[in-house]
């Protein structure tokens, strides 16, 4: 990989972040009745798309905000200018990567047209978010915030509006725990603005059409596995390489599962409840691949995992499949609203680097120069640790974007314990462990869950 290439300036880079980040402290303050250094923010907004189809729409928009005027037609149009500026950012990282890495990405497709959808009720959360961008974030106390339940209550039943209405209900949830605004020491401008804005354009007809769903058949090749993990859910997400069984170009796909949990149950403990509902995570934790048959796909190389359309594999090493796979693989495509820096993951394979260590971050030093590594997003749920990176020699990561450089999140590494070369993969744990620390870790969740089930179902039976 051309390390090189991430040490260079990207033409128009810092101009777009700091126009994002002017719009965004106007929101902090709110939209009401705006003050000289938000009405800035607003029009370095628009003068950022200035000669693209937003520029007049986002023109007029800046200008009613400015005067506090703005309606919510106004605000839709912010929102937009301030996703495509993040969008074009997006593109330009990835183009980077492509570069880096030489690997082509794959086309997007136009998604399918989504069923009817409740217009009153997109119009009513609409109206919500608006408000919100008036109070501004020092504005926001529990009567502005508790405005969102009734319509999240109204759009939970309906499958149509469920992407929405979760969205509603963690930001609403986060604002709440937050208010009353005006004594936040920090404030997150850049997530809820983020947040707000993912949310208001998803309240635009045609919005939240479905991606294109075609099927997989043929071989899938596990890299590693990232988790994600939040007080009452955790997502288990697994990078691999598929390889189509008309011997077409295999591509980087993703297989994701996410289950609600007690905020008791951590580390270890996170695999009993996700175990159930995937048998791609027994194949990880045994090295082994996987045998798809018409698995639905999307274009963005979203597996919408079904174990009816999978079967166990022959042994499949995820250091052989890097070397050998992931070099020849196209990498996925990126849905429009999904263009986001945030959001780059992308699987890399890195060997022949030294280990820089700085009190307790990690480097490695690759052929064509330095390049961070983001050792605290390893989860506690496996046996990787900071250590174990330190030590390794190669290693299967995730290559990301985060405050203003690459970094890599290692998966897996190849290092040496007690003079013998081993593998030591984040998700090493996923199908169960002899590990004696594993061992132990399991049997804490073991018991943690048995207690919660049976006073579950003692209430149940009240």
């Amino acid at each position: 990989m051309r390390a090189d290439l991430f040490a260079e300036d990207i033409t128009g880079l810092d101009e777009a972040l700091t126009a994002v980040d002017g719009f965004d402290r106007a929101l902090v303050a709110g939209l009401l009745r705006p003050q000289p250094a938000q009405s800035a923010g607003l029009t370095g907004l628009a003068h950022a798309v200035a000669g693209t189809p937003l520029a007049a729409r986002v023109a007029e928009a800046a200008e009613k905000a400015a005067g506090g005027a703005a309606s919510e037609d106004h605000f839709v149009a912010l929102a937009a200018a301030r996703t495509a500026l993040l969008g074009s950012v997006h593109d330009a990282l990835m183009t980077r990567i492509e570069e880096a890495t030489g690997r082509p990405r794959g086309e997007a497709t136009a998604p399918e047209p989504a069923g009817q959808q409740a217009a009153n009720l997109l119009t009513a959360a609409r109206s919500w978010l608006s408000d919100l961008a008036r109070s501004g974030w020092q504005g926001i106390d529990h009567d502005v915030v508790s405005g969102a339940a009734p319509v999240i209550s109204a759009m939970l039943p309906d499958p149509e509006l469920r992407r929405l209405a979760t969205l509603l209900d963690g930001f609403a949830a986060e604002l709440a725990a937050s208010c009353p605004g005006a004594s936040m020491e920090r404030i997150p401008a850049r997530r809820w603005a983020d947040l707000w804005s993912r949310a208001l354009l998803l309240t635009v007809p045609g919005a939240a059409d479905v991606p294109v769903t075609g099927t997989a058949t043929g071989r899938l090749l596990p890299l590693g596995v990232d988790v994600h993990e939040h007080a009452t859910a955790v997502q288990a997400q697994i990078h691999a390489v598929f390889e189509p069984a008309d011997g077409t170009t295999p591509r980087l796909v993703r297989a994701g599962i996410a289950v609600p949990k007690p905020d008791t149950v951590v580390g270890a403990g996170l695999w009993q409840l996700l175990r159930p509902h995937m048998s791609l995570l027994t194949a990880v934790s045994e090295g082994r691949s996987m045998e798809l048959t018409d698995m639905p796909v999307t274009a963005e190389g979203d597996l919408i995992w079904s174990d009816e359309h999978a079967g166990r594999g022959e042994p499949a090493d995820a250091f052989a499949t890097a070397r050998v796979a992931l070099p020849a693989a196209t990498d996925a495509a990126t849905a429009p609203l999904d263009r986001h820096p945030a959001r780059i993951a992308v699987p890399v394979f890195l060997e022949g680097y030294a280990v820089q260590k700085d009190d307790d971050t990690l480097t490695f030093t690759l052929p064509g120069g330095p390049l961070a590594v983001d050792t605290d997003r390893i989860p506690t749920a496996g046996p990787l640790t900071h250590e174990a990176v330190a030590a390794s020699g190669a290693c299967i990561g995730l290559l990301r974007w985060d405050a203003g450089t690459y970094r890599v999140q290692p998966l897996a590494v190849e290092t040496t314990v007690r003079k013998k070369a081993v593998a030591i993969h984040a998700g090493g744990w996923a199908g169960g462990t002899t590990d004696k620390a594993g061992a132990k870790a399991e049997k804490a969740a073991t018991d943690a869950v048995a207690v919660l089930r049976e006073r579950a179902g003692r209430l149940l039976r009240k």
